[in-house]
């Protein structure tokens, strides 16, 4: 049996994509920073252990803890909203040991693994932020740029070993908490220089205003294919919205 390690997996996508792993039958090692009960049902296909992205030590005690495993979902992620210039330099670290080092860093463990196995796959959950051009995302852009860079790259020195890496760029979701985790938790208008006012309002009016966004289930279904093509495909984006953001490159 099949068993899959995935990050940040409290709410949202992370979440749904351990419910939907489980339901097809695999093993999930369902990992969070802070584990609590009740997130999963009761099963002994379920095991959730704690793990933050940031700290090697815990990256090192989450794997041996899980034991042997066949595919990696790096999902733990951080938001930012706002105008650049509005946003400390603490906090754009901050968003880039999570999004961008600590997928690498939680990669780089499982490597090894996957090498002298001669099989494994890495699916790397980044944003359909990569996709188009969208204000008020500087930073969070960049750091799931610096992913989908790295995973390219990646999946070609892994591709000789029999191991794939692939990222899933999800669109925007009404239902996850993308919005509640802005820097020190100040309001996103606090975030905006005055300056910026009228122009991150419309900016934001528009985002509310569009027609199309991506569900939690949308992420899971799009994480399963990933794991499972074996086309030499790189990526995948996850939603409708992201699927017409990627159509019009």
């Amino acid at each position: 049996m099949n068993t899959v390690l995935i990050t940040g997996t409290s709410s949202g996508y992370g979440r749904e994509t351990a419910l939907h792993f489980h339901q097809q039958g695999w093993n999930v090692i369902a990992t969070m920073r802070t584990p609590r009960p009740g997130v999963f049902p009761e099963s002994d296909r379920f095991r959730v252990v704690e793990l933050d992205v940031t700290r090697p030590e815990s990256i090192t005690a989450a794997l041996e803890a899980a034991g042997p495993i066949d595919a990696l979902v790096n999902n733990a992620g951080i938001p930012s909203m706002g105008v650049f210039e509005g946003i400390s330099m603490a906090h754009v670290r901050e968003v880039f040991e999570t999004n961008t080092f600590g997928v690498m860093a939680t990669t780089r463990a499982v490597l090894p693994q996957f090498r002298e196995r001669g099989s494994g796959v890495v699916v790397n959950v980044t944003s359909s932020v990569v996709l188009g051009h969208m204000p008020l995302t500087a930073v969070y852009k960049a750091s799931k740029m610096a992913v989908e860079g790295f995973t390219s790259s990646l999946a070609l020195e892994l591709a000789p070993f029999g191991v794939r890496a692939k990222t899933v760029e999800p669109g925007a979701c009404l239902t996850t908490n993308f919005g509640a985790s802005l820097p020190n938790d100040v309001p996103l208008e606090e975030q905006v220089p005055a300056p910026y006012a009228a122009f991150a309002k419309k900016s934001m009016d528009d985002f509310a205003g569009q027609d199309a966004f991506t569900k939690e289930s949308d992420v899971a279904e799009t994480v399963w294919q990933a794991v499972h093509d074996t086309t030499g495909r790189l990526r995948f984006p996850a939603g409708p919205d992201a699927v017409r953001l990627d159509q019009a490159k």
